[in-house]
């Protein structure tokens, strides 16, 4: 139990009386148009100096204005590639040009805007000075870099803006509240705001003149406070706001705010939900999912064929943990379906390589949208050598699985679908009798969609006696280790000898009962000739209903690899290093190394182009916004310039 706490920092005036330009002002037509003319300039200059050169529109449309300047430590830099390690860097997969990425923050969309902020390190390629970072799509697949949206600059957050959720109010407003490292590494919650709100781009944010807005509470260690979450309102009409922590050292918990106003909050006397021994919890995540269908929800709907998923992301195991259960709206309880499976303690997002994720309701598609990031297994010198370190997943669509009832169903984007070749290779029925291995001739193989199902004779699986209770995927020995049903499936980024490969299979064990258990599993151990690269072998069990056949998909992207299994009831990420299996040189093969079983296999392989990532074209909006063919925003004051002109006119 926590004791009740309140801050008591000045209110925030945040729903009239915003600083925000007053659109009431009686302002003559001349001073309107001259100052967009001044934001159209400064929208220019903003991509010139991004792309380090001078832009210069056609002479009809020619800004001859002097330009101002604007901080380019603001803005993502350029990294001089390396050919010895570009062929690690991925594709299609969200990563900056250079340095150091971590945690996905406040993703939301906005006036026809996807935005994506994260953790991000602009002096070197480890962990530190973290800044947050800002990007734009259309698709969440194809993104536009713009400036940083926070740094630490303030005592409360200098040591770093950590973790944080978006919020958009009633009124149109929208806000951020982050954790913020402070000088002493204390964690404690900030609040920001964007300036302009009705800018689609989001470009400019305000730190709170009141921060911080919450410290720790009586009883919760100074670092063991942190990443608050999307608000929410309640039936009582105040917000709600969780935050992950622990006590007693080992009990990991999320606490639970009441708010009215943003900046004063009240600390309920009850936890939301707390697990024994499960350690420090991190970014929180609850949110609805249909027992019904498969549309997403947002946090305002409660009915009677819903459940809360509660999510944690563990400090001490780094891995994010879910449960599905029942939330209390009144009395502020969550409590799980199945005491076995509780946070931190059964299902997981993700059984390879990923973390510290939070998912956003996708208004403009009805869709519950999960990002999080996955990290790099080499040495950390290796890091700095090459300038930059990790990488975002492909955002998934989350739903409940409304078969099973017990777990969620993650599945990328259908914008991921956009990236495949117009033709495909498909291989049909192959026959795979035990130990076969099968070459699949598609050419280069190093950005990939593959989908593929594999039959097996159910008579067989039947009357197969060998018991193989005690099978794991992380305690095997991997795709070498022979079982009666075991493993079949799909070696990628492998070259010719299979000297580099990265087996992804099925593994079917047998109780003594008779009854059969199915594990999804990816095999690390021989993915790279580098003895210096960490290599595991990952991977959970997933459900295989009557019927079914077995099916996986994977994302290959030259570094990364997602496999997603029985349309995504089971997930896991590879980070692999080959040095041998890359571009031309990577094969795609199907194999059965089961000793009693004939499987058939079923595959098409897409070949995956190339995301776009840039810095934003504002020269083109410069051209389109003076030449009248394009909408200007609602307000052109991105950097605050055409208020102050009107203020001095």
């Amino acid at each position: 139990m926590m004791a009740s706490s309140t801050t008591t920092t000045t209110p925030l005036i945040l729903h009239e009386n915003l600083p925000e330009l007053t659109a009431t002002r009686r302002l003559s037509i001349a001073k309107v148009l001259s100052g967009i003319l001044v934001s159209v300039l400064v929208t220019c200059a903003l991509v010139a100096l991004i792309n380090n050169q001078t832009y210069e529109p056609p002479a009809a449309t020619k800004c001859a204005t002097q330009l101002p300047n604007i901080d380019l430590k603001r803005v993502p830099g350029k990294l001089d590639s390396s050919a010895e390690v570009e062929w690690q860097r991925s594709a299609y997969h969200f990563q900056p040009d250079k340095n150091f990425i971590s945690d996905p923050d406040g993703p939301m969309y906005h006036m026809g805007w996807y935005h994506l902020f994260y953790q991000y390190n602009p002096k070197s390629a480890i962990w530190g000075n973290i800044t947050w970072g800002h990007s734009v799509s259309k698709d969440m697949i194809n993104w536009f870099h713009l400036p940083f949206a926070m740094v630490p600059d303030h005592w409360y957050d200098i040591e770093g803006v950590m973790t944080g959720s978006a919020t958009v109010l009633p009124n149109g407003q929208i806000i951020m509240l982050y954790t913020g490292n402070a000088y002493d590494l204390s964690q404690v919650q900030c609040l920001a705001y964007a300036v302009n709100s009705s800018d689609p781009l989001l470009i400019e944010w305000k730190k709170y003149e009141g921060n911080p807005v919450l410290f720790p509470p009586p009883g919760v260690g100074y670092k063991d406070f942190r990443d608050p979450s999307t608000l929410w309102l309640g039936p009582d009409g105040e917000y709600r706001m969780v935050m992950g922590s622990k006590h007693n050292e080992t009990i990991g918990c999320a606490l639970i705010y009441h708010t009215t106003n943003f900046t004063h909050f009240e600390l309920k006397e009850e936890v939301l939900h707390a697990v024994p021994h499960t350690g420090m919890w991190e970014c929180v995540d609850l949110y609805p999912v249909s027992t019904v269908h498969t549309n997403g929800l947002d946090m305002v709907y409660n009915g009677p064929d819903v459940k809360y998923v509660l999510k944690q992301s563990g400090d001490e195991d780094r891995h994010d943990w879910y449960a599905i259960g029942s939330y209390d709206v009144v009395n502020d309880k969550w409590y799980p379906d199945d005491p076995e499976n509780d946070v931190g303690i059964g299902l997981r997002y993700d059984f390879g390589k990923f973390y510290a994720s939070k998912t956003f309701y996708d208004q403009h598609k009805k869709r519950r949208v999960l990002w999080g990031y996955v990290g790099e297994t080499d040495p950390q010198k290796y890091d700095i050598s090459k300038g930059w370190a990790n990488i975002l997943n492909i955002p998934r669509t989350v739903v409940l699985d409304t078969k099973t009832k017990t777990n969620l169903i993650q599945w990328p984007i259908e914008e991921t679908e956009n990236l495949r070749s117009k033709t495909y290779d498909e291989f049909k029925d192959v026959e795979l009798r035990p130990g076969s291995l099968v070459p699949l001739e598609i050419g280069t193989a190093t950005q990939l969609d593959i989908v593929a199902t594999f039959e097996i004779d159910q008579k067989m699986l039947e009357s197969t006696l060998e018991a193989d209770v005690l099978f794991n995927c992380t305690t095997s020995e991997g795709s070498v280790a022979r079982g009666v049903l075991g493993p079949f499936g799909v070696v990628v980024l492998a070259d010719a000898q299979r000297s580099e490969q990265l087996p992804v299979y099925f593994y079917i064990a047998k109780d003594i009962d008779g009854t059969s258990r199915t594990y999804f599993c990816a095999d690390e151990t021989r993915s790279s000739k580098d003895v210096s690269v960490g290599k595991w072998v990952y991977g959970s069990s997933v459900p295989i209903l009557p019927g079914e056949k077995y099916n996986m998909r994977l994302l290959v992207d030259h570094s990364i690899v997602e496999g997603f299994a029985q349309n995504g009831r089971t997930v896991v990420t590879s980070r692999v290093y080959p040095t041998k299996a890359i571009y031309n040189a990577a094969k795609v093969f199907l194999f059965n190394n089961a000793t009693g079983i004939s499987v058939k296999a079923s595959i098409k392989i897409w070949k995956m182009a190339k995301a776009e990532l840039n810095p934003f074209p504002l020269p083109g909006l410069c051209n389109a916004l003076i030449n009248k063919t394009l909408k200007p925003f609602q307000s052109t004051s991105t950097y605050g310039l055409l208020e102050n002109k009107l203020n001095h006119e």
